[in-house]
């Protein structure tokens, strides 16, 4: 199985192509696509089979209907999230998008911001 820091290696890699990443309305009659512009990715500073990650997103595309019209075209968003090696299922022994709110500890969510910051990550 791969460590943290090989997984973090093959997912930088992956986000550096640059592919767009489409999201679901709340309604779902439309689509909203974003660009990843940056990010970072932090090991749990106690549990080695969790990652974190923080992206900045800007929206290029609206697609269908959508249920908020006040967000425009070039708006910029972060989105707080995590991987972690799955235990059941075809996700067993594989990284794997954590599909709930991410839960961090208070020593590591500091650390992440921090490293988004010096990394260029989060806009002044």
């Amino acid at each position: 199985m791969e460590t943290n820091q090989e997984f973090i290696e093959r997912k930088n890699a992956q986000f550096a192509k640059g592919n767009l990443i489409p999201l679901k309305d709340i309604g779902r009659q439309g689509k909203y696509f974003f660009k990843r512009e940056a990010w970072t990715f932090m090991p749990q500073h106690n549990l080695a089979n969790k990652v974190f990650v923080l992206e900045r997103l800007r929206l290029v595309q609206k697609e269908g209907i959508t249920s908020h019209d006040e967000v425009k075209i070039g708006d910029v968003e972060y989105r707080f999230g995590y991987y972690i090696v799955g235990k059941i299922g075809r996700a067993n022994s594989k990284w794997t998008w954590g599909q709930f709110c991410p839960i961090i500890p208070h020593k590591d969510l500091s650390k992440l911001l921090e490293k988004a910051r010096s990394e260029g990550v989060l806009l002044a």
